[in-house]
């Protein structure tokens, strides 16, 4: 268990570490405990061979090797943190672009009131604080925040009128529904979905185009109760409400360990569709679970086609919707 590289060879397996910087890293394992330095009388590292004995000079790794299980189960614990913080960070990102639509949607339909002037300031400082790197504790009290405003602000949009929308707007996905039987031709009529509709799903922020445009790529054309609806699986494995995009990715982002989705095909899926459309795409592969052999190897699939423009959530949940129908 007794290694004895050069410091010339050490810094070259480092990708041409700097000399001082791995003999300050070394000092650190050894005063950690994880190396332990058998030292030659010249201070060399090298192993001597007499006849059937082997004398090494250099590092011992046996406390190491003695403490491989602790550290892997401290570097597990450190990923699932990081992760916990990174998934956080993201629901409280889309929170804030929830926040900053459903205030200029506001603004324009009951203006006025100094609710939308909240929402936007908190938006704008949640924005500013996303630049820097937040704990977990910082994430979830900024959450908390962005969760209460989010509430008020439905708090305020319920009422007869909205659901009267809300019915109208089924009965008009009912209708795309019944009157199209290939799937891939109901996208156009989400197209002209109802600027209720957009106005919770698109960027509020057009000052800078040339800046908005990627994103606005990746954001859903169609009502989010459209896709909880016809979704109800989900809410088996999720026991939070639904009322928003950034719980849709909560819910999505909870169930798709289970579903045999690797962590790296759902990153990939988000940077080429969106977190947002990732999330409804994960939603429909679980209403349709037991169809697909490989969840992860299907969703690469999808990512692929949407890395070419290719691909649309669209057709998948209206494909849903008229198989409730049939049902």
């Amino acid at each position: 268990m007794i290694v004895f590289p050069s410091n010339k060879a050490i810094c070259e397996r480092l990708n041409g570490m700097p000399n001082s910087t791995m003999r300050r890293h070394l000092a650190r394992l050894v005063e950690a405990g994880l190396l332990t330095r058998r030292d030659s009388p010249n201070g060399k590292r090298y192993v001597r061979k007499r006849g059937g004995d082997r004398v090494a000079f250099g590092f011992d790794l046996i406390s190491l090797y003695r403490r491989s299980e602790e550290i892997a189960r401290a570097a597990e614990a450190v990923r699932v943190a990081e992760d916990r913080v990174r998934r956080l960070r993201e629901v409280v990102s889309l929170m804030r672009r929830d926040l900053a639509a459903l205030a200029e949607f506001g603004d324009e339909m009951q203006p006025g009131r100094g609710l939308w002037d909240r929402m936007r300031d908190a938006a704008a400082l949640t924005a500013r604080a996303l630049r820097r790197k937040l704990s977990l504790e910082d994430l979830a009290q900024y959450r908390v925040e962005l969760e209460a405003l989010l509430d008020a602000a439905r708090t305020a949009f319920d009422g007869p009128d909205s659901q009267e929308m809300n019915t109208n707007d089924a009965d008009n996905e009912r209708h795309h529904s019944n009157t199209n039987k290939e799937s891939i031709d109901l996208e156009p009529s989400l197209e002209k979905a109802d600027a209720t509709e957009i106005a919770f799903s698109n960027d509020p922020q057009p000052r800078d185009k040339s800046l908005e445009e990627p994103e606005r790529r990746h954001l859903p054309k169609m009502p989010l109760h459209l896709v909880v609806s016809s979704c109800p699986s989900l809410k088996t494995y999720y026991e939070g409400d639904i009322n928003h995009w950034h719980q849709l990715y909560d819910a999505a982002s909870h169930v798709r360990p289970a579903m045999g989705i690797g962590v790296s095909a759902w990153e990939e899926a988000q940077r080429c569709m969106g977190p947002e459309q990732a999330s409804i795409v994960v939603a429909a592969m679980l209403e349709r679970f037991s169809d697909i052999r490989c969840p992860g190897a299907y969703l690469r699939a999808l990512t692929s086609k949407a890395a070419e423009g290719e691909f649309s959530c669209g057709p998948m949940i209206m494909a849903l919707v008229g198989r409730r129908k049939a049902a």
